[in-house]
């Protein structure tokens, strides 16, 4: 707790710290929040699950105050992660209370806009944002702090032009924090264009890499289901998360896994926000035990208890594989990432060992009996059932290999 108070916290929000059990401050927590309650605009390189809510919490509970309009905007790429993030400040604010309100797309808006009228902290997407000021159902003019949360992710949606937007929309005079997992060029420029002096910190690095297991499986594209269920069925888990590249596939997997008695639901941008959220409720609270869902509607998502992370499909951008293997492995606990490799997967895969190093193990994949696949996967094709049994009995160089070869010196 000393160690939080040397960070330069106000007292409600310690007073919750110490309510809710933690033991010390995460690197990103710090390093940024005495820049944070000094009022300093600040560059954050920082992972989700790295502690960065509270590092910009910090700031609000400090600067603003009950009554006196919007002070403070947090702008974040999805739905999810707005929730999320107001939920969090509420907690934080417990013995400081704000009127914190999320805005999001996917729910009906006049709530929004009666909430709004007595707002002073504001969390919401850009499309939703940008709705109200052309309905002109908010203000930003009393603007203190603006917060740029997951800004990669954001820019690399798409909402460049929108962000920029709504940042002309707030006062000259604020103070900018800006999260975000990397800082590519886009993200650095937009920094330079609207913020003042930003200092720039990193503490992107999360994950334990010793407490992280890496294994991938390369199988035949016929017995790449039958192999997922098999390990959801066998290896002793927590919460599971797996992860596919497209809605489809999210809603294939999920409703199949389903059929053969896993307890599975998709989560993506295609369901409406009421199902979205009853279905994160259960997954964070241990009722749903496997969430299969797309990069973007998990991107942000703080999940605690996450032990196997599962790639039934490898994404096309390699940086997206670290965020997802991020999800595990944390706060010292064990954690496992799992790939399953189809045909089409070998080149995705090959990118993310080059670009990263990934230290993956070979496994061998089980006898799996072939289960029976009920959901179609695309309009006007359907899978039949998948009988008979499958062991790998190939030469173990038959296939591509991914281990990593010690450097020659």
């Amino acid at each position: 707790m000393n160690q939080f108070k040397r960070l330069g916290l106000t007292e409600p929000i310690l007073r919750v710290i110490g309510e809710k059990g933690f033991d010390e401050p995460t690197e990103i927590q710090r390093r940024s929040v005495p820049l944070v309650t000094e009022g300093k605009d600040v560059i954050g390189g920082s992972a989700t699950g790295s502690g960065k809510t509270l590092a910009f919490a910090a700031g609000i509970i400090k600067f603003c105050e009950r009554g006196k309009g919007i002070q403070s905007l947090i702008l974040t790429p999805t739905r999810e992660l707005a929730e999320q993030i107001r939920k969090a400040l509420i907690e934080f604010s417990k013995y400081k209370p704000l009127e914190i309100i999320s805005v999001y797309g996917g729910v009906a808006i006049n709530p929004q806009i009666e909430g709004l009228k007595s707002a002073d902290v504001v969390v919401g997407t850009p499309g939703r944002v940008l709705d109200h000021i052309g309905r002109n159902t908010v203000n930003f003019r009393n603007v203190r702090i603006l917060v740029l949360d997951e800004a990669d992710r954001m820019l690399d949606m798409g909402f460049i032009d929108d962000v920029e937007r709504i940042i002309r929309q707030c006062p000259r005079e604020r103070q900018t924090l800006l999260f975000s997992a990397t800082i590519p060029p886009d993200v650095a420029e937009l920094a330079k264009r609207y913020m003042r002096d930003p200092i720039k910190i990193s503490a992107v690095t999360y994950v334990d890499p010793r407490k992280l297991r890496q294994v991938y499986y390369d199988v035949p594209d016929n017995i790449r289901f039958s192999l997922l269920v098999h390990l959801l069925k066998n290896e002793k888990s927590g919460l599971v998360m797996v992860f596919c590249n497209t809605r489809s596939n999210v809603d294939f997997v999920a409703n199949n896994l389903k059929a053969n008695g896993v307890d599975a639901e998709a989560i993506h941008g295609g369901l409406t926000q009421d199902r979205r959220s009853r279905i994160m409720d259960k997954f964070n609270g241990g009722d749903l035990c496997v969430l299969v869902c797309t990069d973007v509607a998990a991107r942000g998502l703080d999940i605690e208890g996450v032990s196997h992370v599962y790639n039934y499909d490898i994404p096309d951008e390699s940086k997206q594989y670290i965020h997802r293997i991020g999800r595990t492995a944390r706060a010292g606990k064990n954690g496992k990432a799992i790939s399953i490799l189809a045909q089409k997967d070998h080149d995705n895969f090959r990118r993310v060992i080059r670009d990263h190093g990934i230290d993956a193990e070979r496994g061998e994949a089980p006898y799996v009996e072939r289960v029976e696949i009920k959901w179609k996967q695309a309009p006007g094709r359907r899978f039949g059932s998948e009988r008979g049994g499958f062991r790998r009995d190939r030469r173990r160089d038959s296939k591509p290999s991914y281990h990593r070869r010690p450097r020659r010196r």
